[in-house]
């Protein structure tokens, strides 16, 4: 009788793509507490592509993806495939709606509009909905900027990651490099075309229930995930001697916190600096990161650090920006009189990800795994 595992023990990580992951993290936290005193005016945001984070958090995804799940299909089922990926990316959904919901009652502002005369049994529904990523039709909207997940805006890019894990699990894992290459190079021709004729001239957008908005979070997914993907397959890596990690992070600082481009009359410029972006700094940027080795024991801690906390804060530090947002817009603060409350609100967002993640979703996640996945069968 031969005893076989049914667990695919995790492979080693890229270290520096986990920091870069955290660095993003950091970046998008600072940009969403600024964006509270923007007015809705993307001239006037400081860290004015933040938002571009997440278009970086895609193409990390799809790269780790190929990496982590090109080789296993012959002894990996799709069940384990999915089994796999809930493990790692869900636990931590359910927490950030359970926290959108504790939050919700202390965002009361004009800023959200629909707000008034929701009652805690609506909130509770709204949390329960939230705890499954479906998204959430506009006339559910209980806080009134259009959001698939009002209690928790950027789980709706958890949405997309799922649907891009479903999309590799069903069809693209069994593409060959030419069907990929085909695939990606019309992904960026729609990403081309999308950031050229944005209103805005940008590509924010994917956070709604309505075409307009899932064709733009459509487009943000497919190019950078599946390029990831390519990159990941392709193994084009540019190997950096030193620092690897430090320069990578300077790029990511400074591509998300170049200013606008173009002003009003040019939106044009800023679109295509944004595919630019998208679709090719970044994945020199990943190319790097995966090509590069981290030597220093601070550099290693740091990355490590940065990496666990990247998805939990992520994942959880909105509901405390709806809160000072709302306190900024009740009292017409400006940035200066909101500096202290900023910095402590930014603080809070990886105190509260770290205590996330350190009592519950690193201890789910092992149960989870130990249950479901750590199995054995026994075959002749």
């Amino acid at each position: 009788m031969n005893t076989q595992t049914t667990y695919l023990a995790s492979k080693p990580h890229y270290e520096i793509l986990d920091g870069l992951r955290g660095v993003a993290a950091v970046m998008v936290v600072a940009f969403h507490l600024l964006e509270a005193h923007s007015g809705g005016n993307h001239l006037a945001q400081i860290i004015n592509h933040g938002y571009l984070a997440v278009d970086f958090f895609f193409i990390l995804s799809g790269f780790v993806i190929g990496y982590a799940y090109d080789d296993r299909w012959n002894r990996m089922s799709i069940g384990t495939f999915f089994k796999r990926r809930v493990i790692r990316l869900h636990p931590m959904v359910i927490m950030g709606s359970i926290i959108g919901a504790l939050f919700f009652f202390l965002q009361k502002s004009s800023c959200f509009p629909n707000m008034d005369n929701v009652s805690v049994g609506t909130v509770l529904i709204i949390m329960l909905y939230g705890c499954t990523l479906l998204p959430l039709p506009l006339k559910w909207d209980i806080r009134g900027w259009t959001e698939m997940h009002p209690l928790n805006g950027p789980a709706w890019s958890l949405y997309y990651e799922y649907i891009g894990n479903i999309l590799y699990a069903l069809f693209v894992r069994k593409f060959n490099k030419v069907a990929l290459s085909i695939l990606v190079f019309l992904a960026a021709c729609a990403t081309l075309h999308l950031c050229l004729t944005a209103p805005n001239g940008d590509i924010v957008g994917g956070w709604a229930l309505n075409w307009e908005q899932q064709y733009v979070g459509f487009v943000r997914l497919l190019y950078p995930f599946f390029a990831g993907l390519l990159l990941s397959r392709l193994g084009w890596l540019i190997r950096v001697k030193k620092r690897a990690f430090w320069w990578c992070s300077l790029m990511i600082v400074i591509v998300l916190s170049v200013p606008r481009i173009g002003g009003e009359d040019g939106f044009w410029m800023n679109g295509l600096y944004e595919a630019l972006c998208i679709i090719f700094i970044f994945p020199v940027i990943v190319s790097m990161g995966a090509g590069g080795k981290v030597t220093g024991k601070r550099s290693v801690g740091i990355c490590k650090f940065l990496g666990d906390i990247s998805y939990p804060v992520y994942i959880t530090h909105y509901p405390l920006i709806y809160t000072y947002t709302a306190w900024a817009c009740n009292h017409n603060a400006t940035i200066t009189e909101g500096l202290p409350y900023m910095i402590l609100t930014f603080v809070g967002a990886f105190v509260l990800a770290y205590a996330c993640l350190k009592l519950y979703d690193e201890p789910v996640r092992k149960w989870l795994t130990n249950r479901f996945l750590k199995g054995t069968r026994k075959a002749k």
